[in-house]
């Protein structure tokens, strides 16, 4: 069942709104990383709808900025809002030497940007110090609730989470195509040297394919083709690009008899869907990676929980050498707290035992959290059962939104 009451052009607020606008009172300069269509310009223009708007992706403008940066900025002066900067990374010193000038003045100029290590390289060298940075990921679950969008697991994991599909009512499989298209001939010929587009397309589908599972480049390497060197390459674009997350482990404290390498995820749970081929709703429920699709998609909620607040992700995953694991782990003020996922629809008790078992190793860690594909949240002793719209509130204060909540009349996931 789906309600959607955000009608086509309709701005969704987001969660993040707040955190830029307080870091506009406290930087000069304040950078927003994210996707692209992740809703980076519709945020910032929304937030500072006073401020002078200059998209770097406008040939004209982007050719003024990178032949004269300073003549450029006297004819776009602050309040400015600079969309893509990583187009024109030669503008950051001159950003620098105009925020340098006005000591004290506070939200002169919002960044925008899509890729991380070419916006990061400029901000070291230029704005430490003056800038605050944000990442903005795609909608979350709690956003699409607070604008009366409700669906189901399967509806969700199909669809996804881009603004655009909420806004405008675009049919997912033809967003994500378009999508994918575009980033390959835009974004990654553009940052490594592409010769093989074909072992490319074979390298993202074997991705979507390994959705939390712990990456192995050596094994993929003989699948795909193509040298292990080569796919890390790739693998570091597209994690650059926020189009793909490596989950780190957690071993501290542990010894060394715990896996130490990462497991991946896909920033936009319905990319890896439409990756994988699934073209409806109905084939969700039937494919074999269900339980690793819902497990992506709460492990991504569980980050936008953390960067749309202007935090850290400390996120984890815990793994020994004799398989036993812990999907995900937050750290929040040096306390540990174990959260296993199920895409079932129905709760049974022995869902809660790897939580348990965890809890024995580290006596530190009193209590963990069930995610599952039911409505219906409860506590179980010190085990918390919660939806999947209850993981943000929960990461952020240990407890479900109200306590026991009753949530049968819902049509959640």
């Amino acid at each position: 069942m789906k309600q959607e009451t955000c009608g086509k052009h309709n701005w969704i607020p987001r969660t993040l709104a707040g955190p830029l606008r307080e870091a506009a009172g406290h930087y000069p300069v304040i950078t927003l990383l994210g996707p692209r269509q992740s809703g980076k310009t519709s945020l910032v223009r929304t937030c500072f709808p006073a401020y002078e708007y200059c998209n770097l992706e406008d040939p004209e403008l982007r050719a003024l900025a990178l032949a004269d940066p300073n003549e450029f900025l006297y004819r776009h002066p602050p309040p400015l809002i600079l969309d893509e900067i990583q187009r024109v990374p030669a503008l950051l010193s001159s950003l620098q030497v105009m925020v340098d000038a006005q000591p004290g003045a506070k939200g002169l100029f919002i960044l925008t940007g899509s890729h991380q290590p070419q916006l990061k390289a400029g901000i070291v060298q230029s704005l430490a110090g003056r800038t605050a940075l944000l990442r903005l990921l795609p909608l979350s679950v709690v956003e699409l609730e607070q604008a009366g969008v409700i669906q189901d697991r399967d509806e969700l994991i199909f669809r996804g989470c881009m603004p655009r599909l909420y806004q405008e009512n675009m049919p997912p499989t033809g967003l994500y195509r378009n999508y994918y298209e575009t980033y390959i001939e835009r974004d990654v010929r553009q940052l490594i040297q592409l010769r093989n587009l074909q072992a490319f397309e074979l390298f993202m589908k074997l991705l979507a394919g390994r959705v939390g599972q712990v990456l192995n480049l050596h094994s993929l390497s003989g699948e795909v083709g193509v040298s292990s060197p080569t796919l890390k390459e790739w693998l570091s674009v597209l994690e650059a690009s926020f189009v793909v997350f490596r989950l780190p482990p957690y071993y501290e404290n542990f010894g060394k008899r715990f896996i130490k390498s990462p497991k991946l995820y896909f920033t936009e749970p319905g990319l890896a869907a439409y990756l994988l081929e699934i073209r409806s709703p109905a084939q969700v429920s039937r494919d074999p990676l269900l339980g690793a699709l819902f497990e992506n998609l709460v492990v991504i909620e569980a980050l936008k929980s953390c960067w749309h607040r202007g935090e850290d992700a400390d996120l984890y995953f815990f793994r020994d050498q004799k398989g036993f694991e812990i999907d995900l782990i937050h750290s929040r003020h040096r306390q540990l707290c174990p959260i296993e996922i199920k895409a079932a629809r129905s709760y049974h008790s022995d869902f809660l035992k790897p939580i348990r078992t965890f809890c024995a190793l580290d006596p530190k860690v009193q209590s963990g959290a069930l995610v599952y594909a039911g409505n219906q949240s409860q506590k179980v002793g010190d085990q918390h059962v919660l939806t999947i719209r209850e993981v943000a509130t929960f990461l952020h204060t240990c407890e479900p939104r109200s306590g026991d909540v009753d949530l049968s009349g819902k049509s959640w996931c």
